[in-house]
């Protein structure tokens, strides 16, 4: 990878919501909107508007599953880089 495309993911990744949302899909796996929505107490039209950027910028990817559109992080440039921050909100939790 060059610059340029590094730079794309940091800039995908640089707002709040957006961090938020692939931390989220690199703990579970997957989403929907409708659950991100809840778990981050915001509009489901702000919750689009982001996926929408990180889809652009090719970090996740949607998989329709009967009426439910189910998000993941698949851009593994994304998800090494993640994986190795010292952020809690990105760390896995241990689910038994």
């Amino acid at each position: 990878m060059n610059s340029q495309e590094y730079a794309e993911i940091f800039k995908a990744l640089g707002h709040p919501i957006r961090l938020k949302i692939a931390c989220g899909l690199l703990q579970k796996g997957k989403c929907n909107v409708n659950t991100m929505t809840q778990r981050l107490n915001i509009s489901q039209s702000l919750v689009s508007q982001h996926v929408n950027i990180l889809k652009k910028s090719r970090l996740i990817k949607g998989y329709r599953e009967g009426n439910i559109i189910w998000y993941k992080l698949e851009n593994k440039t994304a998800i090494k880089l993640l994986e190795n921050v010292e952020l809690e909100l990105c760390k896995k939790t241990k689910t038994t």
